[in-house]
């Protein structure tokens, strides 16, 4: 595992940009696994002006995402689908019939998590998963639990993620109670992981997952054992990482 520790959050998000660029340049027909939520915003817009001054072009890239909310439509405002199209897939040439989401208006839930594993296989894998990670450690909408899921799944949402995810809608109310995601086992197979993180509030899980030991109620602490993950993180979520022990440290001034 390699830690590169950036200044601020902007710096993270130039890096984390950077890697995926650099894969794209690399793999013009690349597969992409991507995530929402505020962390991976700044590297969305910093992908779309490299595209924009055509520095890179996603027109061959395949892409799959994490998750999405059960019951909420693509064009709903909170939706996964609609947030992707929002902050990137509107404003690159990418082929939008090669951005996959997951249905969460399906009516068969079992169907559209078996087929979409199903689809990530047939693309050939994923090259590089890109990760957030929620307070609690669950990476995706794998949850802390007694045990873990291998493949996609409807899984309900725990409190805390409820809690931290409310500021985008009008009220905690309103937040789904469930989500589709993709499991631990399919994250896995990723060839490469790029897991960001940025702020005071990530410090005590990026030290966790970092330096502590492997727990499934931290899922992100799998990623321990993925030979190839690469977490970018701001000086404040990295504020509570043992930099005696833990190798492999960057530091991006």
């Amino acid at each position: 595992m390699k830690v590169i520790i950036t200044k601020n959050y902007d710096e993270m998000s130039k890096v984390a940009a950077w890697e995926v660029a650099k894969l794209i340049k690399e793999k013009p027909d690349c597969i992409l696994g991507l995530a929402t939520g505020s962390t991976p915003e700044g590297m969305y817009s910093n992908l779309v002006l490299m595209n924009r001054v055509g520095q890179i072009d996603f027109s061959k890239v395949t892409s799959f995402n994490l998750d999405e909310y059960r019951g909420l439509k693509g064009d709903h405002p909170q939706s996964y689908r609609y947030f992707m199209d929002n902050k990137l897939f509107n404003h690159v040439n990418i082929n939008k019939n090669n951005t996959f989401v997951p249905s969460g208006v399906a009516e068969d839930i079992q169907k559209e998590c078996i087929e979409y594993d199903e689809r990530i296989r047939n693309a050939g894998g994923i090259d590089l998963q890109v990760l957030g990670i929620g307070g609690n450690g669950h990476i995706g909408f794998n949850e802390p639990d007694s045990f873990l899921h291998m493949g996609t799944h409807l899984t309900p949402l725990t409190k805390e993620t409820i809690e931290a995810n409310a500021r985008f809608f009008e009220n905690e109310d309103e937040v789904p109670k469930e989500a589709i995601t993709m499991g631990l086992g399919s994250i896995m197979k990723a060839r490469k992981i790029l897991l960001l993180a940025n702020g005071k509030k990530k410090a005590s899980i990026i030290s966790k997952l970092v330096d502590g030991k492997i727990d499934t109620e931290i899922p992100a602490s799998i990623l321990q054992v993925h030979n190839n993950v690469i977490v970018v993180v701001d000086e404040d979520a990295a504020a509570e990482l043992n930099l005696n022990i833990t190798t492999n440290v960057e530091i991006v001034k």
